[in-house]
């Protein structure tokens, strides 16, 4: 390996486009969660595919890792750089570079966030759906095959990514997909690529689908005095087939963080907090039959708004609920879990959860997009206090064997990163070195972020 020979191949390309100052290192070597600090050797700027494809074929020459960047948001460690290396930064790859009005889809480059996207299609009529909170760039979420509060109704990641465009590890250039909405010509290669965290290759371009911005939208929120009867109105919502945009559960804990960040004013209660997307007939209708199953279950009364204002503001503390619980312990880090079960034991599995953590010495709010099944709790750690990450990770395990024994996954939207290595082989068996199989076909030389996904990769 001879990272720094390709450092300076790399300057004979990119000029002051590749970057060894401290502080960009630095940023590129943080998390948002408890990983310890990991800066790349250098990081690179590219501005289109060519470049990047000129990137992977130096480092490969020169057996020198490389790290997609996008704006640093994971919470499993996946963007730092575990064995050094060159990190590929997109944020010079930031075009909407076509919108197909009549098909409803468009293509962009990688580098450009859910929340820039959406802005740039308004004037469009359409809208692009997946949100998982944070202000992710679209390339981050496709390799994470990410999804968040909008799941419900729109899919995740897997769902909205019609075809993409990959540099391999040796430096092609190949297109997976299609614009046509099915296909049976050959491997699903789209699909492999969605979710590989950069282990099997670097997304350049991705052709996304579309959706029409809805006629109407209400929001609400409701409170109900046992975590058990909220998820029960869950699923009644779910097995109803009332066509929930979002539907969020929050605990008590998380209630409290709300009320101190944003002045919410809440009963620190648990919480579901709803959107109905459709027609004015039938968001009204939705709307009311949810409002039928949350009394039946001893909800309050629903506060309800179609006032957009109103609506940003509920999903704008919804989407900082992580940083709102931390300040619930000023200065802590967190151990963030992820797990996802059939919505027929997600009552099981969250009344368990929160009695474990009751039980421990460990502060942990739960919340999470319980329409998929899909709930997180952010135990919070003191920063070198070692006996408290040790019970964390404890409790996070305990989490994960009891996810795994509801028939769920260890994680619903995360991804595996560096956090959840050590349980890729309780969920997949030997399917976990068939995994290994693909990614020493497509990367035989280990330099595609190393360190995240596969066993010894």
């Amino acid at each position: 390996m001879s990272i720094q020979q390709a450092i300076t191949e790399l300057q004979a390309v990119l000029g002051d486009r590749i970057t060894t100052s401290k502080s960009d290192l630095d940023l590129h070597g943080q998390n948002e969660t408890h990983f310890p600090h990991l800066p790349p050797d250098a990081v690179a700027y590219p501005e289109t595919t060519d470049e990047v494809a000129r990137i992977v074929r130096i480092c490969a020459a020169n057996d020198c890792p490389i790290i997609p960047w996008g704006v640093g948001t994971s919470l499993e460690g996946h963007a730092l750089a575990l064995k050094g290396g060159v990190t590929i930064d997109f944020v010079g790859m930031d075009r909407l570079l076509e919108v197909n009005d009549a098909d409803m889809d468009c293509t962009v480059q990688p580098g450009i966030t859910r929340e820039a996207l959406n802005t740039e299609l308004r004037a469009t009529g359409l809208f692009f759906p997946v949100d998982p909170g944070a202000n992710a760039t679209i390339g981050g979420m496709a390799a994470t095959r990410a999804s968040g509060t909008t799941a419900v109704r729109y899919g995740t990641m897997r769902d909205n990514v019609l075809a993409l465009e990959v540099v391999t590890a040796d430096g092609r250039i190949i297109r997976t997909g299609s614009r046509a909405r099915k296909t049976s010509a050959g491997y699903d290669l789209t699909g492999l690529f969605l979710g590989s965290e950069g282990t099997l290759g670097v997304i350049t371009a991705l052709t996304l689908r579309l959706q029409g911005q809805p006629e109407a939208i209400s929001a609400g929120i409701c409170a109900f005095d046992e975590i058990g009867d909220a998820v029960s109105a869950v699923i009644t919502t779910i097995q109803m087939g009332i066509p929930m945009a979002r539907i969020e559960f929050v605990d008590e804990a998380t209630a409290a963080a709300f009320n101190a960040q944003s002045g919410a004013g809440m009963p620190e209660k648990p919480h579901l907090m709803v959107e109905f997307h459709g027609s004015d007939a039938g968001v009204a209708e939705q709307s009311e039959r949810f409002g039928e199953i949350v009394a039946e279950f001893g909800g309050s009364e629903f506060q309800w708004s179609k006032q957009t204002e109103e609506r940003n503001r509920l999903w704008k503390m919804r989407h900082n609920a992580y940083y709102s619980c931390l300040q619930l312990r000023p200065g802590a880090t967190a151990v963030v879990t992820d797990l996802c079960v059939p919505i027929s034991r997600l009552a099981e599995a969250v009344a368990e959860t929160r009695a474990d953590i009751d039980a421990s010495p460990i502060p942990g709010p739960i919340l999470g997009h319980v329409g998929d099944g899909n709930f997180h709790a952010i135990l919070l750690v003191e920063p070198g206090n070692h006996a408290e990450m040790t019970a964390a990770k404890a409790l996070s395990h305990r989490m994960v064997e009891r996810a795994l024994r509801l028939g769920g996954t260890v994680t619903g939207e995360h991804g595996v990163g560096m956090g959840k290595l050590d349980y890729m082989e309780a969920e997949h068996g030997a399917g976990w070195d068939v995994m290994g199989q693909i990614k020493r076909a497509l990367d035989p030389q280990g330099i595609l972020n190393p360190g995240k996904m596969i066993r010894g990769a």
